[in-house]
């Protein structure tokens, strides 16, 4: 089974829901014996609302812990800034840029890229917000997979995403501990594509409670092999900023969905420029055509 997954983060689904019509108007070819599977938007509400969280203002990507997990918790660095990443009020200039900037010479920029991204699970209203419990999504999700590969002995994952990485570009990570599927060469050769063991690709980071590292726990007797692609849209310094000011709007002002917060995030997320939105759905599409035909590789 080829599965294709967009929308873990809502507002960045557009990419990967315009993937996955193309996908349907030209399938990879497949053989008798593989099956493509679409999982359109598996967070829906923050697609619509132009959030990247759920309704719980929960991160489905911090989310998907196990069942003895403690949900609570975050990294100390998070703590010691987690005023300046959620301030209780709407959006305003307050220096932001300066002023994390300043925590950057003082902790290290990846130290401090670590510490935000990770997933916290302490401040329901903050950033990277992992949640107190699996959300409906995720169980949704996890509860299909469940019922539906007893006759599937091998798998191939794509979690499609955009934010990371250079302009338009097509950047491919791996979690750890991921890819025993047809292992005669590595997944970077049978894709013929560059793949990064996460967190190895300079702006990525490793997180708690990803969809990546749930799946050998859920599929334990299964081939598996997980990518998630991220197409990237703007610096991390702008998304990051995007993502706070709208944070501030819904919680600490209207929420209404016409606030130029909510078009900033849009922006940072998913680029207006045509040819951006082309390159993604190329890339998309290459992806998923390279991973049926590894998939079906003797």
């Amino acid at each position: 089974m080829l599965l294709h997954i967009s929308g873990v983060h809502g507002v960045e689904a557009y990419a990967g829901s315009a993937t996955q019509l193309a996908l349907l108007a030209a399938p990879p070819p497949l053989n008798a014996g593989t099956a493509l599977v679409l999982v359109h938007v598996l967070n829906p509400w923050g697609m619509a609302w132009l959030r990247r969280c759920n309704e719980a203002n929960v991160d489905l990507n911090r989310n998907f812990l196990d069942d003895n997990a403690t949900w609570s918790g975050c990294p100390p660095l998070y703590r010691c800034i987690e005023t300046l990443l959620n301030p209780p009020s709407p959006p305003a200039r307050d220096g932001f840029v300066l002023r994390l900037g300043l925590r950057g010479l003082r902790h290290g920029v990846a130290a401090l890229r670590q510490a935000i991204a990770h997933g916290q699970y302490r401040y329901p209203q903050g950033l990277f917000y992992g949640g107190d419990q699996l959300q409906p999504g995720p169980r949704l999700l996890m509860a299909w997979l469940r019922d539906h590969l007893a006759a599937t002995n091998t798998l191939f994952v794509i979690d499609m995403h955009t934010g990371l990485g250079p302009q338009g570009a097509s950047t491919l990570i791996t979690e750890a501990h991921v890819g025993c599927g047809p292992a005669s060469a590595s997944l970077s050769q049978r894709l013929g594509l560059p793949v990064l063991g996460d967190p190895a690709a300079p702006e990525a980071y490793a997180v708690r409670g990803s969809l990546g590292a749930a799946l050998p726990r859920l599929l334990p007797n299964l081939g598996l092999d997980f990518v998630l692609q991220e197409i990237g849209t703007a610096t991390p310094l702008r998304v990051l900023h995007a993502l706070r000011e709208e944070n501030r709007w819904h919680h600490h002002g209207g929420g209404g969905i016409d606030h130029p917060s909510k078009q900033a995030l849009l922006a940072a997320l998913c680029p207006a420029d045509a040819e951006w939105r082309r390159a993604a759905v190329r890339q998309g599409c290459e992806l998923a055509h390279r991973a049926a035909a590894a998939l079906q590789s003797p």
